[in-house]
């Protein structure tokens, strides 16, 4: 793999860092990128930023030129991410329409689809939220049974949904619903698309132990929908289903493991500091720390490559995630450890909630990552079965 840039990458970096020099100023400076995408933070600072990422043509990078994108390669896909990092920019917050969504419907969803939903995910003035996981859906989401009923032209969608991060904010939501109850697991599902501000859609927010409360429940109670909502074809919802989650696999990843480098720095300033790095026990799970991040960054590489020539992602996909994920959850075991007692005393605000530290904060969230997007249990049967080829999991 050749790292430089090209001629053209050179000078697409180059507009990156002018642009983000002269914008990320001021109170979107103030708002950087540590806490990530799922903290509410800020919230409307950062929908003030979205906007303005959206009228400079920042969203939608890889789309096609003629649905509003700049049809940009996945070298610069790769350029902007790590740019955007580096400058410590806000967590983006419009992932599940640009992400996810909008590459779903350029794929697959009709001209008409196209012509509604891209333009307002370009200028982030309609949010989206994604309806897959539900009590008994997580890891297994052909087991669904969120149910969509077909009367006249609409859809009554009855069921409900969990983990749904941004659902009260959310102006839409792409739900996976079953519409044909004899069909087979993985049969006899449509991916439809529901308005979120409609009488029959309630929420109520999950409170984690970090005091946030991004995640939710989602309840549909015979909300509607026009029946021209649906993605692909009407119980052929797994295909799209599984479209969507192939996009979240792309060129983000370097930008996650940029972060997650700069996580690292922090965390062995503190031990220089406080003299933890004295322990040659602590200097040691440092080290391995970091050669766990520069692992993690090539074998990124090494996915990245594979879908610029093939358009899609293999296991390697769930190689990387089951790495992070344990990765990221080691790392904050050693930032509590190098903080020693310190780390465990969290102040109270005056609002009564506790007020954790971006480490702290990073501590406890990290245990959710081992389970989210796929739980390490999932990935290691995945890659057993489809790379090791050894035998199925009895079920």
């Amino acid at each position: 793999m050749d790292f430089r840039d090209t001629p053209e990458e050179a000078a697409f970096r180059d507009e990156v860092k002018a642009w983000l020099a002269e914008n990320l100023v001021g109170g979107f400076a103030r708002v950087g990128g540590s806490r990530g995408t799922a903290d509410e933070e800020n919230w409307d600072l950062r929908m003030e930023w979205e906007r303005k990422l959206g009228e400079a043509g920042w969203i939608g990078l890889s789309w096609p030129k003629e649905y509003g994108g700049r049809g940009a390669t996945f070298g610069q896909q790769a350029i902007f991410n790590e740019e955007y990092v580096k400058a410590n920019a806000p967590g983006r917050i419009t992932f599940f329409g640009e992400g996810l969504l909008g590459p779903t419907l350029v794929a697959m969803g009709t001209e008409q689809q196209k012509q509604r939903f891209l333009p307002p995910i370009l200028k982030a003035t309609e949010l989206w939220c994604q309806g897959y996981s539900e009590p008994d859906a997580g890891s297994d989401l052909a087991n669904v049974k969120t149910k969509a009923v077909l009367d006249g032209d609409e859809w009554v969608v009855t069921g409900q949904k969990v983990w749904t991060t941004f659902a009260h904010h959310a102006d839409w939501c792409f739900v996976i619903t079953r519409t044909d109850f004899d069909a087979p697991a993985h049969q006899g599902i449509s991916y439809i698309l529901v308005p979120m501000k409609q009488p029959g859609v309630t929420y109520r927010p999950l409170r984690q132990m970090t005091g946030a409360g991004e995640f939710n429940e989602v309840f549909f109670d015979e909300a509607r929908t026009p029946a021209d909502m649906v993605v692909g074809e009407v119980n052929g919802g797994w295909k799209t289903a599984m479209t969507t989650l192939g996009f979240e696999r792309g060129t983000a990843f370097l930008s996650m493991q940029l972060a997650f480098e700069r996580e690292w720095r922090s965390v062995a300033d503190i031990a220089r500091k406080n003299g933890a790095a004295d322990d040659p026990v602590i200097r040691d799970r440092l080290a391995k720390a970091y050669v766990g991040v520069r692992v993690m960054a090539y074998n990124g590489m090494r996915m990245q490559t594979a879908l610029s020539k093939t358009g899609t992602v293999g296991p390697e996909a769930s190689i990387g995630k089951l790495y992070w994920s344990n990765w990221h959850r080691n790392l904050g075991e050693l930032a509590i450890d190098i903080l020693g007692p310190a780390g465990q005393l969290v102040p109270v605000a005056g609002n009564g909630e506790y007020a954790l530290d971006d480490i702290q904060r990073s501590y406890m969230f990290a245990r959710s990552e081992t389970i989210y997007a796929g739980s390490s249990e999932i990935q290691r049967n995945i890659i057993g079965e489809r790379v090791l080829g050894l035998p199925r999991e009895p079920r």
